[in-house]
């Protein structure tokens, strides 16, 4: 599984506390401190190499001692200040306060008591050192969606097992699918499951609270490349499925009145759109209205869905 950028960087800023406590370490053994492989330790050494403070010349970067590292050891020379205490100013308090109280509401915190204890251990102490104004803040989640679901995908995220979950499309359309859960992701007031489905051959997303059921499978995940989650392309695309239309010139209103995704002009004067279905009674509809400009139709269910409908039609004239 690939992995996530905050999780190479907590490890490389423990990395870099590490060795400024403990000296030269070996490889191997940071590699098992660490539970990465040593190919790794060493290609987080040598990015930290280059990070520093602004200015970015040699003296304002970490630097390692090259010898030791060409002797499989790795000593920090320099840690440019990154061990100092954190202070916090008060504006910085309040909004790790407020983020942890989010956290401690989520579902995925709720399920997991070891995460839960960690999270409101952090939380007491942050807000007794923040005094008034952590009091005065008050946080609030929306649901996230079925309590025994968020546990089952926290079990699973937790274990590397796959899910078998029960789905309703932004379309109404029920299905059942097997996914490798990825991760856990929050926008606004809903929580998004990042994962690898098995029926759609690749990466999709599932807004939790559509997922009226999860079972936790035996069978581990698999390795599968899973980008984070674009938001803005999500709500733009929404998760309903994609039709294609070729339409006579007649019909160029369509492109101009209906939300499409593409339009392309065609050698004969019609042209192609690409449109989500959010309502295939609204779209059938209006294809049966406008039947002698529809040249083809896309995928092939939606247009057996329209030819039908048509003669139905038809058929209630009679001769």
């Amino acid at each position: 599984m690939a992995e996530r950028a905050d999780d190479r960087l907590l490890r490389m800023l423990g990395l870099v506390a590490y060795l400024d406590g403990a000296g030269p370490v070996p490889v191997e053994d940071l590699a098992a401190r660490f539970g990465v492989t040593p190919r790794q330790i060493l290609a987080d050494v040598d990015a930290l190499w280059v990070s520093g403070t602004p200015g970015y010349w040699p003296d304002d970067l970490l630097d390692f001692d090259a010898e030791s590292i060409d002797r499989g050891v790795v000593h920090l020379t320099e840690a440019r200040g990154m061990t100092r205490p954190l202070r916090l100013g008060t504006r910085e308090a309040v909004a790790l306060v407020a983020a942890l109280r989010a956290m401690e509401a989520s579902g995925p915190v709720q399920a997991d008591p070891a995460r839960a204890a960690v999270v409101r251990s952090a939380l007491s102490k942050l807000t007794e050192a923040t005094g008034e104004a952590a009091s005065a803040l008050d946080v609030r989640l929306a649901p996230g969606g079925d309590p025994q679901v968020v546990a089952a995908i926290s079990s699973a995220l937790a274990a590397g097992h796959r899910l078998r979950i029960r789905y309703v499309t932004s379309a109404d359309v029920a299905g059942e699918r097997d996914v490798d859960p990825v991760r856990l992701q929050t926008q606004d007031e809903y929580a998004y499951l990042a994962a690898w489905c098995h029926r759609a051959g690749g990466p999709r997303t599932f807004r939790v609270d559509r997922i009226v059921a999860a079972e936790e499978l035996p069978e581990p995940v698999g390795e599968h490349e899973v980008p984070e989650v674009d938001f803005a392309a999500l709500f733009a695309q929404g998760d309903a499925p994609v039709a294609t239309l070729v339409l006579g010139s007649s019909a160029r209103w369509v492109a101009e009145e209906v939300p499409v995704e593409s339009v392309r002009n065609l050698p004969d004067g019609s042209f192609e759109v690409r449109l989500r279905v959010t309502n295939r009674a609204w779209l059938r509809r209006l294809l049966l209205e406008i039947a002698p400009h529809v040249r083809f139709v896309a995928p092939a269910d939606l247009a057996d869905e329209i030819a039908a409908a048509g003669r139905e039609a038809l058929a209630a004239y009679g001769r």
